[in-house]
C-alpha cells in the first residue's frame, strides 16, 4: 500500500526518522514540483469522475482545440 502524507516542514523530519526506523516501511521524498503534479492529476481525475456522473459539464475536445 502506498500513502501520501502532507506534513508541516517543522514536523516532517521527526516523523521521517520514526518511519525509517520501521523495517517494513520505505520512504521517498517528493520534490515540490512532483507533489504539485500529483495534486493536479488527482484533481483532474476527480473532475473527470464528476463529468462522467453528470454532475459537471465537460468541454468537447473539438471546442478545446478550436480555442487554440
Amino acid at each position: 500500500m502506498k500513502v501520501l502524507l502532507d506534513i508541516k516542514d517543522n514536523k516532517a523530519s521527526h516523523l521521517l526518522e520514526v518511519l525509517k526506523g520501521l523495517s517494513y516501511v520505505k520512504t521517498k521524498l517528493l520534490t515540490n514540483e512532483k507533489a504539485l503534479l500529483l495534486e493536479e492529476i488527482k484533481d483532474a481525475v476527480n473532475e473527470l469522475s464528476l463529468i462522467k456522473q453528470g454532475k459537471l459539464k465537460g468541454i468537447p475536445a473539438k471546442d478545446l482545440l478550436n480555442e487554440l
